[in-house]
């Protein structure tokens, strides 16, 4: 026995230093980039909350779980990882007893020879082995030779991962092998329970080299697959907890970040493009979280798969967006952990490449890829490991907006608009009240301080008061508080742009120079609470003004008119005998977890018959407005409100209601299309579930 002790730890003892110079690279070339201070600070004053998504997303497997029969074979894996740690300690164990007494019968103390103990290790061992089968099923069935740019498996190595198959089967055959030797020989630490092992022994022979020979590779197995691990995708079996610890979005996608410089908020007044970071401009600039990120990425696709862009033949893949990044930073790794003179000395390609930028025609990223994001957070919903492609492009974007000024020249106008008159039409901020005149009641106006019996602002938007369809909304809202006996007061002139169009396109001062004014105002009015019926508005000025200073409630409309209509200050008389089908605005549904109120309202009204679209909820499917893409001409693939439409009209619906102005625009304009090449029914029309709440209310 002593010659297999020696042979096992001189394997170990390689094989951990092999290990360790990796992981050792990882954190040094993780802490070139940029520090991340805001990442510890928000995990020390939400610790339940991350504790929370440790136990449901980690060990619940609570996302992976949401794709079955692939969540449940992974949920099994998993498992099997942690559990038979409890066979490699007895493994290790049976090593050195049987260097020392020559009888390798070791058990853990106090639970070894429990039969619960035994019983569950080979259970695990068996249920991975069932989602071995099922995952080699799933990637062939799902193979990009077979689907295309389908699959989300499609620009995926898939080499590494049929590896890491193998060698998972490896390390059952070769656990099954040991135990059920050391059945034979006596050395086993269950007298029952077991029951594979148990099974396994009888078509054994009784054999002392077996059994360590069976061990030998059973350790042998495990330390190749460690190195296999930290050289491979397969590195997030580590990395994914601390990924997951680190993400700051519990509860929804989370709003925007602010720029730091250096791990410091960037001051837009005393800042020097020469020596601050503004956005990501080479790789270099990526934060430690961003390269937890890259390490993290297990390229299962569920990004891809749900990514409207990508469904919709537009080049940007939020998989790949990490892994080209990945590759990239690995590819300049030695350069970028070299000190400068050393760097210095190298020749003018390796200086190219260590200057090679993040985005452009030659650049890592295509700048098609960059401007195809809607924001919509499909792909940071879905994924598994909590990578977060939006902070990734937000970042890009606003190195290519300020300082390479670089961006669709549609968009410029826009933030044109929004710098001379505070909306993105470049309307006059007069035209803000006229909605009101349409009304026959009276609306007040705040002058210089909310009114004293005003329990909410209604922030109306610049969609809300200067876009015909989307003020039939603004009107509806305002008529139902009116009813409910809600008294609110609105800005009107004093109301501009909160800044996400801004803030989304990459602008960071502009939306710093437009929240500051509003928060300015909002202060100044005493303003407490506030009801916006866009998600865009809604989602700024509830989690992002917070960053400069404005804290208020924020309801969006949809939560307010639920709550109205639960207490009996709103009661839908009116049958409206449709059938109607709900889409989920991105910034509503997906960043901020509002997905029942609006279907509350639609169910308390007499008539109407829900019909679900396929893709609904947090898998719903963007309108193509997000992102700042409203204002952007779509030339690339299929558009993305003609997507959705046609989605919705598979339903058969008399009408598709939504809760956001810009779903409002884009998804009418598609029905209209649809309706001029006759793919649609004349009757069939896109409204608010508020304008839905009214026509019942009313009569």
């Amino acid at each position: 026995m002593l010659w297999v002790a020696i042979i096992g730890l001189v394997m170990t003892v390689v094989t951990v230093a092999v290990a360790a110079r990796r992981v050792l690279f990882l954190y040094r070339l993780a802490t070139v980039g940029q520090p991340a201070p805001e990442r510890v600070a928000y995990l020390r004053q939400n610790l339940v909350p991350e504790i929370k998504a440790q136990l449901s997303e980690v060990f619940g497997q609570k996302k992976l779980l949401k794709w079955t029969p692939s969540g449940v074979a992974h949920f099994f894996v998993m498992w099997a990882f942690i559990i038979l740690l409890t066979v490699y300690i007895e493994a290790y164990g049976a090593l050195i007893q049987g260097m020392v007494t020559g009888r390798p019968n070791f058990h853990i103390p106090l639970i070894g020879t429990w039969p619960v103990l035994g019983f569950l290790q080979d259970f695990i061992a068996l249920a991975a082995l069932i989602g071995l089968i099922a995952f080699a099923v799933i990637r062939i069935k799902n193979a990009p030779a077979k689907l295309g740019r389908r699959s989300r498996f499609s620009g995926s190595h898939l080499g590494g991962a049929w590896l890491i198959l193998f060698m998972i089967f490896n390390v059952i055959w070769t656990m099954f092998l040991f135990r059920g030797a050391a059945v034979n020989t006596g050395n086993s630490p269950y007298a029952s329970g077991a029951f594979v092992s148990d099974a396994v022994a009888q078509i054994l022979p009784t054999s002392m080299v077996l059994e360590e020979i069976g061990l030998l590779l059973h350790i042998g197995v495990m330390l190749v697959f460690l190195i296999i691990v930290v050289h491979s995708k397969h590195l997030h079996i580590f990395t994914a907890p601390l990924n997951v610890l680190f993400s700051r979005r519990p509860d929804g996608n989370g709003p925007a970040q602010p720029m730091r410089s250096g791990g410091k908020l960037l001051d837009f007044e005393e800042a020097d493009p020469e020596v601050d970071v503004f956005g990501r401009g080479t790789i270099a600039d990526t934060t430690w979280k961003g390269f937890l990120d890259f390490y993290t990425c297990t390229e299962c696709g569920r990004c891809q798969s749900q990514c409207p862009a990508w469904n919709t033949d537009k080049p940007l893949s939020p998989k790949m967006l990490i892994l080209d990044q990945r590759d990239h930073a690995f590819a300049i790794a030695p350069y970028l952990l070299m000190g400068q003179e050393e760097r210095a000395k190298q020749g003018e390609d390796v200086l190219a490449l260590l200057d090679k930028p993040l985005v452009g025609e030659d650049g890592v990223i295509h700048p098609d890829v960059l401007w195809s994001c809607t924001n919509c957070g499909a792909c940071v919903e879905q994924c598994p490991v909590d990578i977060e492609h939006i902070d990734h492009i937000l970042d890009m974007r606003r190195y290519q907006v300020m300082i390479e000024s670089s961006f669709p020249s549609e968009a410029g106008v826009m933030l044109k608009n929004l710098e001379n008159k505070g909306n993105p039409w470049g309307m006059s901020e007069m035209k803000r009240a006229d909605w009101i005149a349409e009304l026959d009641f009276e609306v007040e106006v705040v002058e210089d301080k909310m009114p004293a019996d005003a329990e909410y602002l209604f922030w109306v938007g610049c969609a809300g008061a200067l876009e015909d369809r989307a003020k039939r909304t603004t009107k509806a809202v305002a008529e139902l508080l009116h009813i409910a006996g809600v008294k609110f007061a609105v800005l009107g002139p004093m109301e501009a742009c909160t800044g996400d169009p801004a803030r989304r396109l990459g602008m960071e001062f502009l939306f710093n120079m437009l929240a500051q004014q509003n928060i300015e105002t909002l202060n100044e009015a005493g303003v407490k609470k506030i009801v916006a019926t866009c998600p865009h508005c809604f989602n700024t000025l509830a989690n992002e003004y917070p960053q400069l200073g404005g804290t208020y409630e924020v309801v969006h409309h949809t939560q307010l008119l639920s709550h109205l209509v639960d207490t009996g200050r709103l009661v839908p008389v009116t049958p409206i005998e449709e059938k109607i089908t709900y889409h989920d605005p991105c910034f509503l549904g997906r960043h901020n977890k509002v997905y029942a109120q609006p279907r509350d309202i639609m169910a308390k009204v007499p008539g109407i018959q829900a019909q679900e679209m396929h893709r609904c909820k947090d898998r719903g499917f963007c309108c193509g407005a997000g992102g700042a893409r409203m204002w952007m001409e779509e030339r690339i693939g299929k558009r993305i409100n003609t997507e959705r439409v046609e989605e919705a009209l598979t339903t058969d619906p008399d009408t598709v209601s939504t809760a956001c102005p810009f779903c409002l625009v884009m998804l009418g304009d598609a029905i209209n299309e649809k309706k001029n090449a006759g793919a649609a029914k004349e009757s069939v029309e896109v409204v608010d579930v508020a304008q839905l709440l009214i026509k019942s209310v009313k009569g």
